[in-house]
């Protein structure tokens, strides 16, 4: 029940999210009835079809072609979406500044206009040809006596000499003055010249966020390097390197070529371990598999380690831990092993919880020599808690993305003990990736994809 209520919640702001976008893009800015209100009009029913259709088509088991065509366009749009809509929200802004600067330039252009021609030209040319306004005669009467201005011209000068104030003395251009102008097509007005300017800028700042951010998730994370001292590290072990990679996300979008360069990062980097902290994959082995096959190349002197996260539980965990060991890699499923200089533990994501296969500490960290440093693998910061229990050195982690998409950090925050980055708790150290694919959205914005090199530092060394 609260989870329907939840969905009609969403539903509904997505609804309004949208009439609003529509009524900013399309229905401010268009005629109606014209191609172009007919065309935004579809695409503010279609879009989010396919964005429905791209988030639901895994889960009810979708042919995976079917998934791919719906994940581009349906996972771009909401990108879209959030950034066009915050786009317009700071167009409110500027759009009642913008229609009052306008309102006081066309208004100070009127007052100029009626005022410059008030007896200027008849000071400058000495004739009557150009009267103040409350002296120009009525069309009525220039229409009456034009023939007799027009046949006599020199009885037109003669009387104006006599008689200033006579309607005949106007000119026989004066007519043609009066007369209305050709119909032009109207300008647009004030406020459609608003709405245009601000949803182009809109537009504009909007799309080219989701652009950038697409390009960067498509180029592939850059890597970082932190070191961390461990107080139980030997000396013999200073300086050893884990190359820290989390949340690539394997998936309809991101496939073989995401995995390979990922790969080819890490391996440039010579770790002595490859520690795969979890959402490894959005999708079946069936499907994915081959996907995943370039994992098969790391090369690390120490190995490389992988452990469950919690997008594993949506996409058959067991036969994924299957498939990783089958390509090289060592799944820690509440286990523990023995590296040089420390212990190196790793835990099911608590989504397992849900299949009887949660993380278990007890298991992985209960009987080991608490003499030892121990680095922990568990995808979810917010298992810190028991790290710091059971005297674990550093906990190494992902999940958050590192919010992803700005301002997604802030709610990320509310939900997790750190969003990235290293923090101390205790006498336990967390570090937490920012991940090096993209859930949803092949996007990024304030929160680059990477992969970290973690050197390890005795404080004997």
């Amino acid at each position: 029940m609260v989870f329907a209520l939840v969905g009609l919640v969403v539903l509904a702001l997505l609804g309004a999210v949208h009439r609003y976008v529509w009524r900013r893009f399309v229905g401010d800015t268009t005629a109606p009835g014209s191609r172009l209100r007919r065309a935004g009009t579809v695409a503010a029913f279609v879009l989010p079809l396919l964005s429905v259709g791209a988030m639901t088509s895994g889960r009810v088991g979708a042919p995976f072609w079917l998934q791919q065509v719906l994940a581009w366009p349906g996972f771009l749009w909401l990108a879209c979406l959030l950034y066009l809509t915050l786009a317009l929200l700071v167009g409110e802004v500027v759009r009642p500044v913008l229609l009052r600067v306008l309102a006081r330039r066309d208004a100070a252009r009127t007052g100029a206009g009626s005022g410059t021609p008030s007896g200027t030209p008849a000071e400058t040319s000495g004739t009557p040809t150009e009267a103040p306004d409350e002296t120009r005669p009525r069309t009525e009467e220039l229409v009456t006596s034009g023939s007799a201005g027009v046949s006599a011209p020199s009885e037109a000068v003669a009387r104006t000499a006599s008689d200033a104030s006579d309607p005949v003395a106007e000119p026989e251009t004066e007519p043609a003055a009066s007369t209305p102008a050709p119909a032009l097509a109207p300008h647009p007005s004030r406020r459609l010249f608003v709405s245009r300017v601000v949803g182009g800028a809109a537009a504009a700042a909007g799309l080219a966020t989701v652009g950038y951010g697409t390009y960067g998730v498509l180029r592939g994370p850059s890597v970082q390097r932190i070191t961390v001292p461990l107080a139980k590290l030997p000396r013999a072990a200073h300086g050893f390197r884990i190359a820290v990679v989390s949340d690539i996300h394997i998936g309809p979008i991101l496939g073989r070529a995401h995995t390979r360069r990922i790969v080819d990062t890490i391996n440039a980097t010579s770790p002595d371990l490859v520690a795969v902290v979890g959402d490894l994959v959005d999708g079946s082995v069936a499907d994915l598999g081959s996907a995943a096959e370039p994992l098969a190349a790391l090369r690390a002197r120490h190995g490389s380690y992988f452990v469950t996260g919690n997008h594993e539980y949506f996409s058959g965990a067991e036969q994924w831990v299957d498939h990783v060991r089958e390509l090289g890699l060592v799944p820690l499923e509440n286990a523990r092993v023995e590296i040089e200089g420390f212990d190196l533990a790793g835990v099911n994501d608590i989504a397992g919880e849900t299949e009887g296969q949660g993380p278990d500490f007890g298991r992985a960290l209960g009987d080991r020599d608490r003499g030892r440093a121990a680095v922990l693998m568990a995808h979810q910061p917010v298992v810190i808690h028991d790290a710091v229990e059971h005297g674990v050195d550093l906990q190494l982690s992902g999940h958050t993305h590192g919010g992803q998409l700005w301002p997604g950090n802030y709610l990320a925050e509310l939900a997790n003990p750190t969003v990235a980055g290293l923090e101390r708790y205790g006498d336990t150290q967390l570090f937490v990736s920012r991940g090096a694919g993209a859930w949803g959205p092949p996007v990024r914005v304030g929160a680059p994809s990477d992969i970290t090199v973690v050197e390890l530092a005795s404080r004997q060394a």
